[in-house]
């Protein structure tokens, strides 16, 4: 008489079975196990979400982000969007402190909170909606065509804007999976952009950052707590009024041509733009934070600082200080045709996008010496709601 057959599935049921009675006696509980990995804080920092302004911008850099556009389904009005935006700000608020989505599959994936920030924003589109049409601030529109620019679809505009970033490569993935779920029926990814900085460990908090050409990029960026941040981040006087607290966003794809500029002499490079690359001083001071003379010559009568030179062209004739840098790193593997996939994620933010960020990047587009190895192939531009009380919503001011 033939034996009964047997199933790989079965026999693989039967297996773990048989496995976990063995190990059973001796194994701790997913929570156990969860608890005593994070006994020695790494990872325990939580930054509060609740607030007058969202959190994720004047944050200090985490090591890992994620800015994810989103279109809205065609059926999707006003109190559709407000139902939308209750359940972000529901899990995001759980998942920020390092406690499970409200149906969350995989509570484990989340008890690290790794300053996990989730910022969001709202593109043109979302205006377009019944009864906000008259809502939509002046300066929120697609940025001017620049000469230098190369955009492609799949990484410009979006109706939403979901910006998630941690300091724990798991958290961050973990909490995109449960807001992406969330918003299942109401919008559709159009792009995400993932990028980096060095390991939290590695860096000093609230240093200038590095980007992949060697150059600290963010020096003159203002400083939080400060009346010149205030004025120059957030949004005082709303204009509309539902946007008092919030501010304008700006996130730029800039590839980078690395092989053509490692071509370059390390004193090619300083020229180009402007600083050291070790400090990261201009080229006529020795610290990092010196303010460049841009009137220096040198005995032959030259400019120290050339007339190209980036951080010349970014400074103009205007106060040096126009908005908040906030970029990422990306490296997105190769090429068709085997050069490197990788740049900047550049996220500027202003009290008015129109006034503060375009003229300097009018000023860029023209006589940055940059531009023969970077090339804009993204944009995208968002409003920023203001942060919200506990029990409230992100965007309540707008939708409410």
């Amino acid at each position: 008489m033939r034996p009964p057959a047997v199933s790989r599935r079965s026999l693989l049921l039967g297996s773990a079975a048989a496995t976990a009675a063995v190990a059973l006696p001796h194994a701790q509980p997913a929570s156990a196990q969860s608890s005593a990995s994070a006994s020695n804080g790494a990872g325990q920092e939580a930054v509060p979400f609740h607030g007058l302004h969202q959190a994720g911008v004047e944050t200090p850099l985490q090591a890992h982000g994620v800015f994810i556009g989103l279109d809205l389904a065609r059926n999707v009005g006003k109190a559709d969007l407000a139902r939308l935006m209750k359940v972000w700000t529901g899990d995001a608020e759980r998942l920020t402190k390092g406690q499970p989505a409200l149906a969350d599959t995989e509570p484990e994936l989340a008890v690290v909170p790794a300053r996990l920030t989730a910022t969001i924003g709202f593109g043109p589109g979302v205006f377009q909606r019944s009864g906000l049409r008259g809502q939509k601030p002046d300066w929120l529109q697609p940025l001017p065509e620049f000469a230098i620019d190369r955009l492609k679809p799949e990484y410009t505009g979006a109706d939403l804007l979901l910006q998630l970033a941690a300091d724990d490569p798991i958290t961050l993935a973990h909490a995109q999976r449960m807001m992406i779920k969330d918003a299942a029926g109401f919008a559709q990814v159009r792009w995400a952009q993932r990028g980096f900085h060095r390991a939290a460990a590695h860096t000093e908090t609230g240093a200038t950052g590095r980007n992949l050409m060697g150059q600290l990029d963010g020096t003159v960026n203002p400083q939080p707590e400060t009346g010149q941040f205030d004025e120059l981040v957030w949004i005082s006087d709303g204009a509309p009024a539902w946007l008092a607290g919030g501010t304008g966003m700006v996130l730029r794809r800039i590839r980078m041509k690395l092989d053509d500029w490692d071509a370059l002499s390390r004193p090619e490079k300083e020229m180009a733009m402007g600083r050291r690359l070790d400090t990261g001083a201009p080229l006529t001071g020795s610290a990092e934070t010196d303010l460049p003379d841009f009137a220096a010559k040198h005995n032959n009568g030259f400019d120290v600082i050339p007339e190209t030179a980036h951080v010349r062209a970014a400074a103009g004739s205007v106060n040096r200080v126009q908005f908040l840098r906030r970029p990422f790193n990306y490296d997105d593997g190769f090429l068709p045709n085997g050069n490197p996939d990788l740049g900047l994620l550049f996220a500027a933010y202003a009290a008015n996008l129109e006034t503060q960020f375009t003229p300097v990047q009018r000023r860029l587009a023209k006589v940055d010496l940059l531009n023969l190895w970077t090339v804009p192939i993204g944009s995208a531009v968002f409003a920023i709601p203001p942060g919200c009380d506990s029990g409230g919503f992100i965007g309540e001011t707008l939708l409410s």
